[in-house]
């Protein structure tokens, strides 16, 4: 960027920016904050996914450029097209980001846009992202240089010339070789007929840094025939890029200690999770950090109760004082107080003087973000049993007021309000919220479910079950299914389903480690058998064909 470049007084400006090679998690702190503010957004089409959801809901995305690079001539006019829509956004006093895959400093057309907003004096920057010839080769576990720090030599077989590859030949450094799948066995012939010998270690990884990405081992001169063992080639997906890594110091060999990314125990995995959208995120999250792919189903929507008077009388008598306890059952509960507290203008300090109780350990981070620190959670099992292990008996000398507010579903079951009594409280048991069978998802959904598109389910209660098949079908018999208690998995075997997965104890967060565990054996029992890791999608009839291709 040219900081004393002259700009027109009506003039934006324009962010070129690197999106990375796939992994949404490599967009830097930087992209985040231009793509937060942008006005107009103008990405590649493979990046769009991966950076609108940073963009404000309403920006504007008028074109993205081309993928297939490979089949366009130089002058195409879509590219000069979108460096037009680039130019005429900024003039109009916009904020555009310019979003690529990989980095921008590597994309010849993107520097000509930048030339292009030079020459206007239209200012612009460069947010640099992780290109894909360095991502994919980390991502693969193979390091480009050693401890006697070989050099690396970066080469993209659509423009290297006899030149280039004579170079890259005739040295010993590491080459970076950006080229598709069905050139790849062409790209190592050039090296070989360069003066590489044909027992080079290389490496061959396509899709990289995203749950689709696989990665191949072979030598400059084994590479085609281990693609063709491997049943990738042909294929009519030929075409997709992909990252070979060659050299004999490129670590190729010791990548089966090094593959952090391909190894993680759900890999690939997609994972089904029918709760509500709220309560799905950090479940989510923790499965992406497992390698899996999270597809949320919400089964139960949460609606306000038919009739609020109870709620409000609840909430009225805790501020005056009518109660010694409150306790919150599901994060729901607290959503409903909580909203029921702004609705009167009041906050967390309406809880001065009063217990409170919560289960489970999203409830309890629920308030805490509230304001509130509970007085008391299970030590043990995270359930209305459990908590009923540790509530005190009422005490009048020590207990002042004998009543306990419960808000809680329209369906929760009377354990918690049988045992409260027996322990001396007496107990106003509210409706705080009303859950119903949600919307069934869509017709791909439902196919995948019941034709075995999914790996695994994650159950964290009978009625997410019930809910699930009501609205979308049985789960396939190939689908693992992991459940968070034994009243849940005993649904589901009610429901004709096999459980394959116990959390050992009632928590989402134990539930996903569970099926963690569960994936991790499955990995290693294969390879211990010498068998190709497979995902449980890719065995069922039909599919095992496809799984190698």
């Amino acid at each position: 960027m040219n900081p004393t470049a002259p700009n027109h007084s009506a003039s934006g400006q324009v962010t070129f920016l690197g999106a990375g090679p796939g992994d949404p998690g490599l967009l830097t702190l930087r992209a985040v904050e231009a793509l937060a503010s942008a006005d107009v957004l103008i990405a590649d089409p493979q990046v769009l996914d991966v950076v609108r959801v940073h963009a404000r809901a309403q920006v504007d995305t008028p074109l993205q450029a081309s993928t297939d690079e490979a089949s366009i001539p130089a002058d195409v006019p879509a590219l000069r097209d979108t460096a037009n829509l680039v130019m005429a956004a900024a003039r109009a006093g916009k904020r555009v980001v310019r979003a690529v895959s990989g980095d921008p400093g590597l994309d010849g057309y993107v520097a000509e846009e930048m030339l292009a907003c030079a020459a206007e004096g239209i200012v612009f920057e460069v947010v640099p992202g992780i290109a894909a010839a360095v991502g994919v080769p980390a991502y693969a576990g193979v390091p480009l240089r050693d401890a006697e720090g070989t050099d690396v030599r970066f080469v993209d077989a659509r423009t290297a010339d006899a030149r280039c590859w004579a170079e890259v030949g005739a040295s010993d450094a590491t080459a970076v070789v950006s080229t598709s799948l069905d050139a790849v066995a062409a790209a190592a012939g050039e090296l070989v007929s360069a003066g590489r010998k044909p027992d080079t270690p290389l490496t061959v990884t396509v899709a990289g840094t995203t749950t689709r990405q696989r990665t191949w081992t072979a030598t400059l001169g084994s590479v085609a025939q281990v693609l063709k063992a491997a049943k990738v080639l042909p294929s009519p997906d030929g075409g997709q890029p992909v990252i070979a890594v060659v050299g004999e110091r490129s670590a190729a060999a010791q990548r089966d200690r090094l593959s952090w990314f391909e190894s993680k125990p759900l890999f690939g995995w997609r994972v089904l999770v029918p709760r509500t959208k709220e309560q799905a995120a950090s479940l989510s999250d923790q499965l992406v950090s497992y390698g899996a792919v999270s597809h949320e189903v919400p089964t139960i929507a949460v609606e306000p109760p038919r009739t609020p008077q109870q709620m409000e009388r609840a909430v009225k008598g805790l501020v005056t004082g009518r109660y010694e306890w409150i306790a919150f059952t599901s994060v729901n509960a607290v959503k409903a107080v909580r909203e029921k507290f702004e609705e009167y203008g009041l906050d967390a300090r309406a809880f001065a003087g009063i217990k409170v109780a919560a289960v489970g350990e999203q409830t309890a981070k629920a308030l805490v973000a509230f304001g509130v620190k509970p007085d008391l959670v299970p030590s043990g099992e995270q359930s209305a049993a459990g908590l009923l292990e540790d509530w005190p008996p009422y005490d009048p000398v020590f207990d002042p007021i004998d009543r306990v507010f419960l808000p809680r579903a329209d369906i929760a079951t009377e354990t918690l309000v049988a045992g409260l009594i027996e322990l001396g409280w007496e107990v106003d048991d509210v409706t705080a919220y009303r859950t119903v069978r949600a919307s069934p998802p869509p017709a791909e959904t439902r196919e995948a479910i019941k034709g075995g598109g999914f790996d695994a389910v994650l159950f964290t209660s009978s009625s997410t079950v019930r809910n699930l098949v009501g609205i979308a079908g049985k789960p396939h018999n190939v689908t693992v299914i992991a459940c968070i208690g034994p009243a849940t998995a005993k649904t589901a075997e009610e429901h004709g389903l096999r459980v394959d997965v116990m959390s050992p104890e009632p928590s989402v967060h134990k539930l996903a480690e569970a099926l963690a565990d569960f994936g991790a054996a499955r990995r290693d029992a294969a390879l211990e058998a010498g068998d190709p890791v497979t995902r449980p999608s890719e065995r069922r009839p039909g599919s095992r064909r496809r799984a190698r291709s």
